[in-house]
């Protein structure tokens, strides 16, 4: 019978932190039984890297490239080495792009209209990865504190047994 109120106290603690969520009922209880019985973590980065493109690849290592110190001090030195070439270098009449480097200019609006998509596509994957990741830890603290929940009444009967050993020891002893 106390197990029995055990388990109806899981219930009701996950059922008073899920009220406001709006689940069916055959949702709710499988929920329920997912939370009380199984095991629950899931390893996000494995299965996220089970599930990527070649797409998700390929953004998420440009994004890398687009955003490392290597990349900037890369582009500085082609940005300098350019406006040498075609000031210093090159004489006059013979430049490919002279003052006020034009192409120059065209080129870096390309990379700048196809570095941000890429970029947010891999942010975008980012975001939807650390919103698993949160649903995972809110799992996984949701348990912790059933089965703290349980331990603690665990601890309640062996108190209480340990009260009723011990006054039947104090009855033994008179």
């Amino acid at each position: 019978m106390d197990n029995n109120k055990k388990v109806m106290t899981k219930k009701d603690i996950v059922q008073m932190l899920l009220r406001d969520n709006k689940l069916e009922s055959a949702d709710e209880e499988e929920l329920l039984d997912l939370l009380v019985d199984k095991p629950i973590a899931i390893d996000i980065d494995k299965q996220e890297d089970a599930t990527m493109t070649f797409g998700d690849r390929l953004a998420d290592k440009l994004s890398a490239i687009a955003g490392s110190w290597g990349f900037i001090f890369g582009f500085t030195f082609f940005l300098i080495f350019w406006i040498v070439f075609n000031t210093l270098i090159l004489s006059s009449g013979n430049e490919i792009d002279p003052y006020p480097f034009i192409l120059l200019n065209l080129v870096l609006s390309c990379i700048a209209a196809l570095q941000a998509p890429i970029i947010m596509m891999s942010q975008n994957r980012q975001a939807a990865k650390d919103s698993l990741r949160n649903q995972n830890d809110y799992r996984i603290d949701l348990k912790s504190e059933l089965i703290l929940e349980e331990l603690h009444d665990k601890m309640d009967k062996i108190l209480d047994n340990q009260e009723k050993i011990m006054n039947m020891n104090k009855g033994k002893g008179e």
